[in-house]
């Protein structure tokens, strides 16, 4: 089959044997059931309330991002409306299986033409399905294949519980025929450092026990190596093990030129794994978790318990934190709820935050009071930053509630091309360029019919990060990046030769970035960032910084 091609996550490489996960059960029979409507009615509550409290354990168990995932799938489990809908359809004489099947595949569906992050919840669905009616059935719970040795797992996709529960010490690679970067496969996979490709259609074609390249740096699955390929591989799996076991040092390029390295995270579960990683702060820290499935905003004394546990953990150390990023796409019932035909250009981040000026002003508070209670550097942004208005009220109601250092996310067109306006209104600026990304290239970053486009080498892309980076030198102001750009160690070379003057990312790209940034001087890294922009399009410009990077290692101009 030669190569087969999909959306790499993280920089990893495996080698191994596929081991496919079974097909989903087959949609029940639709048939009259011989027990009345009570009796289905009983059998199908009490298996939608095992499934629940099983994913509710498993969340427990994972903890991290995976717990809020699974969290979140066990309401779903036992939403009410779908309650109500499976019993409804039971009053029509159909069976607790095909009763559950219909409910949920109408959820389904329904999540599914919302598109964006709802749409990519669609599948979660699915999978509460297969289990609640597995255990109908009495048969075994879908999940992931124990063949007793090392494999590569390869699956239509992967549900949350699925991921979170992966044997790290058998699974060696993760390949997906469907979903895309943004899915819960890839979230999670990411967390977890599992070598993953997803996405990948062709890979329908692989068969159990077929010897297989993951190469997640390249998105490729390379099927019946050659010898030569296998030892390529190899090499790089040692070298990538190798970086990993080096002494912790600050990031720096070859000449010096400090570029700290700062982590991306979700809670501040994931603290300690980032430090031990060699995080040298956070580059952002996500609250939407204290927001999310709640029916009320968390309390001022709930938001502080949170923010404290993390600035504990990084003291002396820089934290960068963005205020509440939610809105029409990741609806709250307290902040904006109302659907929206186009969301992601939508009310959302400050927009919504603004219409809703109390829970902003309450954690602004929570925000401040964990700072004085704290030795780490708190920063605080504002997410989906437009204008020089908003910048300018952002700053100042952070300021007026205690919080010293405020800042900015550009992820609109418009923030960076009026950069040099927007920071002289606030302390920092971050780029997000998954967002940012997004905009430039008017391609949903949760499709993945466009995914093709949803590609931060875009010299579009890269103009822009320039443009701020340039306004950042000008006025003195820090320019880092936040989206997940800065993970890919060329790209994030690039990165600070367009200006950016740190990286936040997975702390499990940490040690690849690192290793990247100190084989080039700051002069070489200029000279890549204009390779780059000068091209025509993404891989172009991928291809152009990779040459360039080749003629400066074999001139001798940055270190080895």
């Amino acid at each position: 089959m030669g190569e087969i091609t999909g959306a790499g996550i993280g920089q990893g490489v495996a080698v191994g044997s596929v081991v496919r996960m079974a097909d989903p059960l087959p949609e029940p029979v639709d048939r009259p059931s011989h027990l009345d409507p009570d009796r289905e009615g009983e059998r199908a509550r009490a298996s939608l309330s095992v499934v629940a409290a099983e994913l509710a354990r498993r969340g427990a168990k994972a903890g991290g991002a995976a717990k809020d995932v699974l969290e979140a799938q066990a309401m779903m489990a036992e939403d009410p409306s779908i309650i109500d809908d499976v019993t409804t359809r039971l009053a029509t004489g159909r069976t607790a299986e095909r009763a559950v099947f219909e409910a949920f595949a109408y959820y389904r569906d329904v999540l599914a033409g919302m598109g964006g992050y709802l749409g990519e919840r669609a599948a979660d669905l699915d999978d509460i399905a297969q289990r609640v009616i597995a255990h109908l059935l009495k048969l075994p719970e879908p999940g992931v294949p124990d063949p007793g040795h090392p494999f590569v797992l390869v699956a239509r996709d992967l549900a949350p519980a699925d991921t979170a529960m992966l044997d790290l010490d058998q699974v060696q690679a993760l390949v997906t025929i469907d979903g895309g970067p943004t899915s819960h496969t890839a979230i999670l996979a990411r967390e977890k450092s599992i070598v993953a490709v997803v996405g990948a259609a062709d890979a329908a074609g692989l068969a159990d026990g077929d010897t297989v390249i993951v190469d997640a740096a390249h998105g490729l699955v390379v099927a019946a190596p050659t010898d030569q390929e296998l030892a390529a591989a190899r090499a790089r799996i040692a070298e990538r093990a190798a970086r990993a076991a080096a002494p912790l040092r600050p990031g720096a390029l070859a000449d010096g030129t400090p570029v700290p390295l700062l982590a991306n995270l979700g809670s501040a579960d994931g603290a300690a794994e980032a430090l031990r990683l060699g995080a040298e702060g956070v580059g952002l820290f996500r609250t939407e978790f204290l927001f999310l499935d709640a029916e009320v905003a968390p309390s001022v004394r709930e938001q502080q318990v949170q923010y404290t546990r993390l600035l504990t953990a990084f003291a002396g150390r820089k934290v960068v934190v963005r205020v509440l990023d939610a809105g029409a796409d990741k609806p709250l019932a307290f902040l904006n709820d109302a659907p929206e035909a186009n969301p992601a250009l939508g009310l959302r981040g400050i927009r919504a935050l603004r219409r809703t000026e109390a829970i902003l002003r309450e954690q602004l508070t929570a925000l401040a009071a964990a700072d004085a209670a704290t030795a780490a550097e708190l920063e605080v942004m504002a997410p989906m930053i437009a204008t020089v208005e908003e910048a300018r009220y952002f700053t100042a109601l952070a300021k007026e509630l205690g919080v010293a250092v405020a800042g900015v996310m550009v992820e609109t067109p418009s923030a960076a091309l009026i950069a040099d306006r927007v920071l002289a209104v606030c302390d920092f600026a971050s780029i997000g360029t998954n967002d940012l990304t997004q905009y430039t290239m008017a391609a949903d970053r949760l499709l993945g019919t466009v995914a093709a486009l949803q590609d931060p080498w875009h010299p579009a892309v890269l103009r822009l990060i320039a443009d701020v980076g340039a306004a950042g030198a000008a006025l003195g102001k820090p320019v880092g990046i936040c989206g997940e750009a800065a993970a890919d160690p060329l790209l994030a070379v690039v990165l600070v030769g367009l200006g950016a003057t740190s990286l936040s990312m997975s702390p499990s790209a940490l040690a690849d970035v690192r290793a990247s940034l100190s084989r080039y001087r700051l002069s070489d890294a200029k000279e890549l960032a204009r390779a780059a922009m000068a091209s025509e399009g993404a891989a172009e410009a991928r291809a152009a910084a990779e040459t360039a990077a080749a003629e400066r290692l074999d001139a001798g101009g940055a270190s080895s």
